[in-house]
């Protein structure tokens, strides 16, 4: 989701969900174990899905599920008579369970199947108290980088990305909550969507990459891989910026708390720029 202040001079703001600079690797405090897991007790242990899972499987499974949840989100979206961009609030939320969902149980079962069967561990998801440097990051991001991206782009092409094209989904989905609805609306885009994105986008797709081709290129398809699966075009360069610095938070670290933190941080400020606009 995307949005922007009217004036080229303002900063341009952008949240990553329904849909950063690298931050050093610390050692120094152990990982949190997460209910129901158990810390390796090796660090070769620490794979996530590199040598787990391979191209075609990552491929294969994310065209399911997508293909799974249009068919859930088509359900939902006949429920409601009101017209293409002004649904309610609740088959917005409807819809974002239908597009998660399948990701997830996708996830688990192959865990299950094919990983070590200890979900945590095999989608990365450990958090250390240095994670919380993802709070300055992301706010830093939405701020400062993806008004960076933009400038130079608003100045060459000031049509195609002007500054109401790209504010347009965000302040709509804004427009549209109201009251509890609004409770509702962050949950999605500030808990839900970051939590989810992470495990597919770097616990499962970047992670299964990195054992199959070079990290880098690694990062780089996934990145672009998070982008495009948003499919709104003017969005494209800010949502390829936040998802490098989310993929280079998983590669430093090895895990994706750093990234998830970081992606809360990012879509939270975005969503308080909107409402304060």
């Amino acid at each position: 989701m995307t949005s922007a202040n009217d004036t080229g001079n303002e900063p341009l703001f952008l949240q990553a969900g329904a849909s950063k600079t690298a931050v050093a690797y610390i050692t120094s405090s152990p990982p949190i174990a997460l209910p129901g897991s158990s810390l390796p007790r090796h660090s070769s242990d620490y794979r996530g899905t590199e040598l787990r899972y391979s191209l075609p499987m990552v491929i294969g499974g994310w065209l399911g599920c997508y293909l799974v949840a249009n068919i859930l989100g088509g359900a939902i979206a006949g429920a409601s008579s009101a017209p293409s961009g002004e649904e309610p609030i609740w088959i917005l939320a409807a819809s974002a369970l239908a597009l998660w969902t399948p990701f997830v149980v996708m996830l688990v079962l192959l865990s299950r199947k094919l990983g070590s069967g200890n979900f945590w561990n095999d989608y990365s998801v450990r958090f250390r108290p240095i994670d919380a440097l993802g709070i300055p990051l992301g706010i830093a991001s939405q701020i400062v980088l993806v008004s960076a991206v933009y400038w130079p782009l608003r100045k060459i092409f000031p049509a195609t990305f002007d500054a109401a094209d790209v504010e347009e989904r965000a302040s709509d989905l804004y427009d549209r909550a109201q009251g509890w609805w609004l409770v509702v609306l962050v949950l999605i885009v500030v808990v839900g969507a970051p939590v989810v994105e992470e495990l597919v986008y770097r616990g499962f797709i970047q992670g299964t990459l990195r054992g199959t081709m070079n990290h880098g290129v690694a990062l780089v398809i996934a990145a672009v891989w998070f982008a495009l699966i948003h499919f709104v075009p003017v969005e494209y360069p800010g949502l390829f910026a936040i998802a490098l610095v989310l993929g280079l938070s998983y590669h430093f670290s090895r895990r994706i708390g750093l990234s998830i933190v970081t992606h809360m941080a990012f879509n939270a400020t975005g969503l308080l720029l909107v409402a304060l606009k």
